[in-house]
């Protein structure tokens, strides 16, 4: 079972793909995959656009060291209750990110170690992909028990800008579930940040039999 995607014209992407092979014959660090420079495609519209957030990308990656988070266990156990990848998949292949809320706090976070460790994620789940049969992910916000206390905007712009700069067109869904009556005020709030296209990926869920079109709920862990 495929997703049906935006088309690329072929033309665009010949020419993108002739620019980044320039560039990536030059520093082969720089290479994207056909897959990757469809998606810079998709969202950027343009070649000139989409070439130029592939540079802009591969800078920050580089600035940024995103190649070693995973080497910052310290880090990664320090977080590891914010969210997981999940080593099941939803019901079309995509990696599944996990995000139980009611662990998270604006108040017990370094807001730049929380953002890397966010940064680790989208790359592990990124890497779990089989793209040739389907290049982005489900992430899964579960609010059971969740408290006005654990609503962290920042994390979530953050992660919205993470998405449309460097992960673009790698959100598939986002499944919201158990959400309690009162998140719509929040809802209202975040919906403001996201464009078109990005909105219309979230979904809420507001029951198990709803969510089995998407994922198998046994496979939502227990123990975070």
């Amino acid at each position: 079972m495929t997703e049906d995607l935006a088309p690329v014209k072929e033309e665009d992407y010949r020419q993108l793909k002739e620019r980044m092979t320039l560039i990536a014959d030059a520093d082969p660090t720089q290479y994207h995959n056909e897959y990757s420079l469809k998606r810079y495609l998709r969202a950027f519209k343009t070649v000139d656009n989409a070439f130029q957030a592939i540079l802009k990308t591969n800078k920050w990656r580089a600035e940024y060291g995103v190649v070693n988070l995973h080497e910052n266990k310290e880090l990664i156990e320090k977080y590891s209750n914010k969210a997981r990848v999940l080593r099941h998949r939803d019901i079309v292949g995509r990696p599944i990110v996990y995000i139980p809320a009611k662990n998270h706090s604006s108040n017990d976070r370094s807001i730049d170690d929380l953002t890397k460790f966010i940064v680790y994620c989208l790359e592990d789940a990124s890497k779990r992909c089989f793209e040739e049969v389907v290049d982005n992910l489900c992430i899964v916000f579960d609010l059971n028990n969740f408290t006005l206390s654990c609503m962290d905007y920042q994390v979530l712009k953050n992660l919205i800008w993470l998405l449309s700069r460097h992960y673009p067109e790698r959100l598939g869904v986002c499944l919201i579930i158990n959400a309690p009556v009162f998140f719509s005020g929040c809802w209202a709030v975040i919906k403001g940040w996201l464009d078109e296209n990005t909105a219309g990926k979230v979904t809420f869920v507001n029951s198990e039999m709803d969510l089995c079109q998407y994922l198998i709920p046994d496979i939502l862990p227990t123990d975070m």
